[in-house]
């Protein structure tokens, strides 16, 4: 039996294929990309995700070479994985994969190692979206298609019902390793596991997937990833700073994180005098070099008086977007004797991080051991650093 601690959700890296398409003369999963191989692209995206046992399905032959690989990209969670030896057929390579899970894991994704470029997000998206049936992340269908017959065309195809297959596609363990004995014993042969396990009669949903979990195949295709890799390299994170200070002497009660807070006394300012979320926009568009927080919110802009966090919030993350970047993270510490943060921290981060659309945001609160004029209750200052970059 594993120990308690054992994650419940298994991902099984498939990378047991020969590339013959790639003429590279190792396995898909060894060719060089930029300096890593495929494989070590797609392991870099499998342990930035959360914690999960990790399988990876080796080339007969080149198990010790896929070891050094998750041995570079592993880092504390070494421990978590193991290679297997894959089989004749990609469903032979699934099959040794499950046979190596640990008895705790409920919830199991398939991976193909050569889509190396799939974000994190996707892997843990789909692996929360495991119940009782399958989940693949697909994408829309965006070429014009047509029905052919050898060279003549024979007419349209309608795209609306149709979606682009990705991976990790994901299942509950029980079901898909009833569906692999099934498969196994009729000599039945899928193009991937969600097909497999329908045939079983489980059922398959699908959840949006991602331009960048396209699969390696031909030479066109790592070349893509390569250009795709360099960009990246030259997008570096761009860091903002903002602060804030509001008095207190406003009318009505006090909104600070987003949150209202009945009962104590107001901050003054041309909107709500919500500090933490104006040292968050001044953080947000200096970061993107888009002005400061006078300029598009001030008083020039009646629009927002008396706006709350929520509308300032959302309204800079869709001008950050609209100039081609993604918010990373945003740091937040509040100054003040009142109020008594704490016990609201967690409420806090919650909306304000929705308002940006889910990027993270952390804020603490601290005194000033009764110095200045946040120590004498005079006001509150506020200091946010914003991480932004590219997309």
């Amino acid at each position: 039996m594993t120990a308690p601690s054992t994650p419940t959700t298994a991902i099984i890296v498939v990378a047991a294929g020969s590339g013959t398409r790639l003429g590279a003369g190792v396995p898909k999963a060894l060719v060089d990309v930029d300096g890593r191989t495929v494989l070590r692209h797609a392991l870099d995206g499998v342990f930035a995700a959360a914690p999960m046992q990790v399988v990876v399905v080796a080339p007969a032959g080149w198990e010790t070479q896929v070891d050094a690989e998750i041995a570079a990209s592993a880092g504390e969670r070494r421990h978590l994985a193991t290679v297997v030896t894959g089989g004749a057929t990609r469903q032979g390579s699934v099959s040794a994969g499950l046979d190596a899970l640990h008895d705790d894991v409920r919830v199991v994704l398939v991976h193909d190692a050569a889509r190396a470029l799939t974000p994190a997000s996707q892997l843990d998206a789909v692996a929360a979206a495991v119940t009782e049936t399958g989940v693949i992340p697909a994408l829309a269908v965006v070429d014009t298609l047509k029905r052919v017959d050898g060279d003549e065309v024979t007419g349209p195809v309608d795209r609306s019902a149709l979606a682009a297959a990705q991976t990790p596609q994901g299942f509950p363990r029980a079901a898909l390793q009833d569906a692999y004995a099934t498969a196994l014993a009729a000599g039945q042969d899928h193009t991937d596991d969600a097909a497999l396990f329908a045939a079983a009669g489980g059922a398959v949903r699908r959840i949006t997937g991602s331009e960048r979990a396209f699969k390696i195949t031909t030479p066109g295709d790592l070349e893509r990833a390569r250009l795709l890799l360099a960009a990246g390299a030259l997008a570096l994170p761009r860091i903002g700073v903002g602060t804030d200070v509001h008095a207190f002497g406003g009318e009505g009660n006090l909104w600070l994180a987003g949150l209202e807070w009945p009962g104590e006394q107001p901050l003054s300012g041309h909107s709500d005098g919500d500090a933490v979320a104006h040292a968050m926009v001044d953080a947000l568009l200096g970061a993107a070099g888009l002005g400061d927080i006078g300029q598009h919110f001030g008083t020039a802009h009646p629009e927002y008086a008396g706006a709350h966090a929520d509308v300032f919030l959302a309204r800079t993350a869709t001008m950050l977007a609209e100039a081609g970047f993604a918010i990373g993270n945003v740091s937040v510490q509040f100054q003040g004797n009142r109020p008594r943060f704490s016990a609201r921290r967690g409420e806090a981060e919650q909306v304000l991080s929705a308002a940006l659309g889910g990027a993270v945001v952390t804020v603490s609160a601290t005194t000033t051991d009764g110095l200045g004029f946040t120590g004498r209750g005079e006001g509150v200052a506020v200091t946010a650093v914003a991480l932004i970059h590219r997309i």
